[in-house]
């Protein structure tokens, strides 16, 4: 076993009380935002001690749990969001366990890289987030399309007006794979390579 049972039962145990509460508060259509399936699948990869889906999640969400985290982070200590995204935290009309389950956006990253660390890097990974992405993305768009879940009709939950909401989809779904999961790919698999000379 490479993966110690705590965390398997810890992560499975969390995820039991977030998703409730989480569904209550916000609704179906939140579960389809990349996040909030990657807590599910990390769930799974930690059970299954599998690198293809700790590298798919890592490739999907690593790099905007770490902008939300620098957001959060800069809010917590300047006083101000240095990206967005993350003002929903300070809300007071949420109730402050649910923001508090939150958070998993800040230990999403490491665990990731650790569960990497620990299995390797299946270099397949920013396929299959390309893939789940063009599956997820359309399905965003047309369905409870007042939610803009995963920003498909503008982002920072902001519809915009620059081009047809259609050709804003297709960009983005372009957008997704070659400027955020290829380069995230590049660095995981640097990160594998470091592990191998360790």
């Amino acid at each position: 076993m490479r993966i110690a049972l705590w965390l398997k039962i810890g992560w499975t145990l969390w995820v039991g009380v977030w998703l409730p509460y989480y569904w209550m508060q916000y609704g179906p259509q939140n579960f389809l935002y990349f996040c909030d399936i990657a807590n599910l699948l990390i769930g799974f990869a930690l059970w299954l001690e599998s690198p293809l889906l700790f590298s798919w999640q890592a490739t999907s969400v690593f790099l905007f749990q770490t902008l939300y985290t620098i957001d959060l982070v800069g809010r917590l200590t300047a006083g101000k969001h240095l990206i967005g995204g993350t003002e929903y935290m300070f809300s007071t009309a949420i109730p402050l366990f649910v923001r508090l389950l939150g958070l998993f956006h800040v230990v999403t990253p490491p665990v990731l890289l650790w569960g990497i660390w620990r299995l390797g890097y299946d270099r397949r990974g920013w396929i299959f987030a390309s893939v789940t992405a063009w599956i997820v993305l359309p399905i965003c768009f047309l369905w409870r399309p007042g939610f803009n879940v995963n920003w498909v009709r503008g982002p920072f939950y902001k519809e915009q007006h620059i081009v047809p909401p259609v050709i804003y989809l297709a960009a983005y779904m372009l957008a997704l794979p070659l400027l955020v999961y290829l380069p995230t790919h590049r660095v995981l698999a640097f990160w594998d390579r470091s592990r191998d000379r360790k």
